[in-house]
């Protein structure tokens, strides 16, 4: 199914969602990979503030390259979401509910997500240059040191996901292997 929403990614609004719809996303999202996750786990740990409020928060796993000139961002595909992992159930903890990225997700990481209403969007890897065409804003908001990886606020328009993992355990990645392994067996049949 496609879906338009709007963020903040709110319990009511995941819980509309199911592993397979097609999303089209606007509003605010946040940037942030591995080294910026570590940083952000290890301030609530200390029992810190974020440097963004986590409730209902999207956050987008990119480091964008540089803008050119007259360019809002740089090119911005997602990179391997696997590497947040170890991070991810502590930021649903913290109260940030979406995540975009690529790749498979491990078992902790969906558990999560069913415990917190998380939704797990997949962006299209490769396509950087068409994902920034949504941003319409960009501004940095913390650790400046980590380059591409700094924390970022995006506000973002009509942005392209599909949903992965819903809140209730639907698994694009498996329910889709699933169906084509069930279609193949039939052709050879």
């Amino acid at each position: 199914m496609e879906k338009h929403i709007r963020l903040p990614l709110t319990r009511e609004l995941a819980r509309t969602l199911e592993a397979g719809d097609t999303v089209y996303v606007t509003g605010t999202i946040y940037t942030s990979r591995d080294a910026g996750h570590k940083r952000m786990c290890e301030a609530l740990e200390r029992g810190e503030k974020l440097p963004f409020d986590p409730q209902d928060a999207t956050i987008y796993y990119v480091g964008p390259t540089p803008a050119k000139p007259g360019q809002i961002i740089g090119s911005a595909g997602p990179t391997t979401s696997g590497r947040m992992d170890a991070y991810a159930p502590r930021m649903m903890e913290a109260g940030a509910r979406g995540m975009i990225g690529k790749g498979a997700r491990l078992p902790e990481v969906a558990e999560a997500m069913k415990k917190y209403d998380g939704v797990y969007f997949g962006a299209i890897g490769g396509a950087g240059a068409l994902l920034a065409k949504c941003v319409k804003a960009c501004e940095l908001i913390a650790y400046e040191d980590l380059g591409a990886e700094a924390l970022r606020k995006l506000y973002v328009e009509e942005m392209p996901l599909v949903v992965i993992m819903d809140s209730r355990g639907g698994n694009l990645y498996e329910e889709g292997r699933a169906a084509y392994l069930k279609q193949r067996k039939k052709e050879k049949e």
